[in-house]
């Protein structure tokens, strides 16, 4: 692909992804399976701009506004090449120039507009806050008061491009530091996570598909903060665990490792699709303690006949995704303030379901992958409120037992949960908090 070619297909990605917030990689995917005579360098050529731009996008949005222009695909990216990519007016003109394959010419009105841009921009009042931390604004109003003097820090972080993080599989090569220099052997060089004992953190992103280590199930690519919140479930050889909310299976898959393939994982989740493309991974793996159940609900009959089985009970429970946005730039905007009530209503369900099926003694871990308090410890409360049954256990406490029991690193945190940020840990944003069920007569006193 030619240079103008590959900023016409950064132009064609936006503009198919626009109408669909969050689904940026599956629109990025997509174009590229109908291209496959372009390159890997040809790849990263375009996501760098196409991630970049949604990255930056309020920033990008707030620029244009200042310029009087109206925001697009198109328009975003000319501002992104210019402000942050430094790209000349040579460059911009061979970008853009009409050509087979090319981007349509630059209108008068554009070229006016980057060359404002390259004297300096309009005046005024500076670029707001939440534009500069690429966090819309009722979203905000709520990190605030929970980051503090961090906001500005943990946001700022999360604007950024995630790093690449790895995770051994305990079930066929529990020896990290083996997986490490077997990945350094097909060129990708990685050090020791500093928390997690099975994470792998790489200098450099790179598709793994084609590596050895991924084609024998020794390794995926998952974020550290995931890998803390399986591990901190303490699931264990002879136990059953239910994952209710399994997906594609990204936390079942360690759980069901640490449990050495002995006693049961029940993968549960109401899309039969998420659920269908676990099955690859989990043989890839090695897995054979895994079952896989679509729900029709959080209130599905098949829960309620499960009710006091389970040992373990992970609610990796549906979001905001505040915690995901280094890796879905583009999922900023995929909720909007009113959407927040439902989203909560909708957790209280699931850990209404979840509360029923932990035997007592067994426990309750409860993931998001969100900053608002209103998803994490508004709803720990809500539950326990309803439940006296229920206690949360010292995060400190479980730590000791699970992540530094696998040669972990020491916990960041006290209290009565885990959150996990960017600023601090170079993590996406977690929160886990872990209950256990009492026994009947503890419950009653």
């Amino acid at each position: 692909m030619t240079p103008a070619a590959r900023i016409a297909a950064a132009i064609e990605i936006l503009e198919a992804a626009e109408p669909s917030p969050g689904e940026l990689d599956r629109v990025f995917a997509a174009y590229f399976r109908r291209r496959r005579y372009a390159g890997s360098k040809d790849r990263a050529f375009v996501a760098a701009r196409v991630y970049g731009a949604a990255r930056r996008r309020l920033r990008l949005d707030w620029r244009l506004g200042r310029l009087g222009a109206e925001p697009s695909p198109r328009a975003r990216l000319l501002v992104d090449l210019a402000q942050f990519w430094n790209a000349s007016a040579e460059d911009m003109a061979a970008f853009f120039d009409g050509s087979a394959h090319a981007p349509p010419a630059l209108a008068g009105a554009e070229a006016e507009m980057l060359e404002r841009l390259r004297s300096g921009g309009p005046g005024g009042a500076p670029m707001p806050l939440a534009a500069r931390v690429e966090c819309p604004d009722w979203i905000a109003r709520r990190l605030r008061p929970v980051l503090g003097d961090r906001f500005e820090a943990c946001l700022s972080g999360l604007a950024e491009e995630a790093r690449f993080d790895l995770r051994i599989n305990p079930a066929v090569q529990p020896d990290r530091e083996a997986a490490r220099r077997a990945l350094a052997r097909e060129g990708l060089d990685c050090e020791p996570t500093p928390l997690s004992p099975l994470g792998l953190r790489a200098a450099t992103r790179r598709r793994v598909e084609g590596l050895a280590a991924w084609k024998a199930g020794a390794v995926e690519v998952q974020d550290e903060g995931a890998q803390l919140a399986a591990i901190l479930t303490g699931a264990a050889p002879g136990m059953q665990v239910a994952d209710l909310c399994a997906g594609a299976g990204g936390k079942t898959l360690p759980i069901a490792a640490l449990m050495e393939n002995r006693g049961r994982v029940l993968a549960m989740d109401v899309s039969a699709e998420r659920l269908e493309r676990a099955g690859p991974r989990v043989a890839r793996a090695g897995l054979h303690n895994v079952e896989r159940h679509a729900l029709k609900s959080e209130n599905d009959r098949y829960l309620k006949r499960r009710a006091r089985r389970f040992d373990r009970v992970l609610v990796d429970a549906p979001c905001t995704g505040i915690g995901t946005w280094r890796r879905r730039p583009d999922a900023r905007s995929l909720y909007g303030e009113s959407d927040l009530a439902a989203m909560v209503d909708l957790q209280d369900r699931i850990l209404a379901s979840a509360a029923r099926l932990a035997a007592p003694g067994g426990r309750l871990v409860y993931v998001t992958c969100s900053l608002l308090a209103e998803e994490n410890e508004e709803r720990i409360a809500a539950l326990l409120a309803r439940r006296p049954d229920y206690r949360a256990l010292p995060i400190r406490e479980v730590w000791r037992e699970t992540v530094e029991a696998l040669g972990g690193g020491p916990c960041p945190a006290d209290g009565d949960a885990l959150r996990l940020a960017p600023d601090l840990h170079g993590t996406d944003g977690f929160f886990v908090a872990v209950l256990e069920r009492l026994p009947a007569e503890d419950a009653a006193a």
